[in-house]
């Protein structure tokens, strides 16, 4: 079979705009393996891109792609972009690295050359900051609260940076999270699992505590997380109790709120009799709810009087910044 015939179902779906395979297969009266192999490689060359879930995916053309080569930076500058950015576009297509930074350029009409710069040198202002690759969000959490029962926070990175949005770490985090995606959490697993291993080695962890999630959903963000992660650490269970009406973090404006939300809706589970604990959850707000557990953890009478560590995928050194989209 030739070329052509990629050719041609390429046009068959610009000109439905998105179709599904069976109609493909339909019109062109091939057998299913045959239309899946050309759809392949037309997914490989990045011309067309799937939307939906089984039973109802449909093909979609690409948004066209940028040339790479068509602007003078240097070859650090296009790395540090390729390893760092990704946007992704309002028909839910990913665009990683130096493409999808040309890409977002273009449709805000930006110089690439000077915006290329201005990005790195944020990018390598806040991982100057880092520390073992980790943010340390202790001083906010100390501005914050008058009693602080972490004995210390981390951010794997920020949601946000100036100018340029929601980070690489940050748009996975919200639309794996919006879109109940099971792929997208499981690559996000994949990315940050390293970073966790070497916090827990370094802090001498013995168990760790998934915060629970609030929100009701049919793939819940923490849950998958926690299963593709597979830490071998023990775990302490933290159980967000329903009440009549539920009131999510992310809607509460006021920091007593959300103290008084966090403490009177999260329960650990059992005993904590472990030294050194890890609290794990998405995003940071206030802080209030990895506080409030860790006050809970420490009033257990069999606490062993360890740390209490916080790490969360994504937060902001800049106040009480309430994330209300994750």
């Amino acid at each position: 079979m030739k070329n052509d015939t990629t050719d041609k179902i390429l046009e068959f779906i610009k000109e439905r705009k998105q179709t599904p395979a069976r109609d493909i297969i339909n019109h062109f009266g091939l057998s299913k393996q045959t239309i899946f192999r050309h759809l392949t490689k037309l997914q490989e060359q990045g011309k067309v891109y799937k939307i939906g879930k089984v039973p109802k995916v449909f093909y979609v053309i690409s948004e066209k792609k940028v040339d790479k080569e068509e602007h003078k930076v240097s070859d650090t500058t296009k790395k540090i972009i390729e390893e760092n950015f990704l946007t992704i576009t309002p028909g839910g297509e990913m665009k990683n690295g130096w493409e999808g930074f040309v890409l977002w350029c273009s449709k805000r009409e930006q110089n690439v050359e000077k915006s290329a710069i201005d990005y790195v040198n944020i990018i390598k202002k806040y991982n100057s900051i880092r520390k073992d690759g980790l943010i340390d969000g202790m001083k906010k959490m100390k501005s914050t609260f008058s009693k602080v029962c972490l004995d210390d926070i981390f951010y794997l990175d920020f949601y946000a940076i100036p100018h340029f949005g929601k980070t690489k770490l940050g748009q996975t985090l919200l639309y794996a999270k919006q879109s109940q995606n099971k792929v997208m959490i499981k690559d996000l697993a994949q990315e940050i699992k390293p970073k966790i291993s070497k916090l827990i080695k370094k802090y001498k962890i013995d168990a760790v505590a998934f915060v629970p999630p609030t929100v009701r959903r049919e793939v819940q963000f923490m849950k998958e997380l926690e299963n593709n992660l597979k830490l071998e650490e023990n775990r302490i269970e933290i159980t967000k109790i329903k009440t009549p009406i539920i009131i999510p973090q992310k809607t509460l404006n006021k920091l007593e709120d959300r103290v008084e939300n966090a403490k009177r809706t999260f329960v650990v589970e059992g005993r904590s009799n472990y030294k050194n604990i890890l609290l794990i959850d998405d995003a940071v707000g206030s802080g209030a709810t990895l506080n409030e557990i860790a006050s809970k953890i420490k009033a257990q009478k069999k606490f062993k009087g360890g740390r209490i560590v916080g790490l969360v995928i994504t937060g902001s050194l800049k106040g009480f910044d309430v994330i209300s989209e994750v």
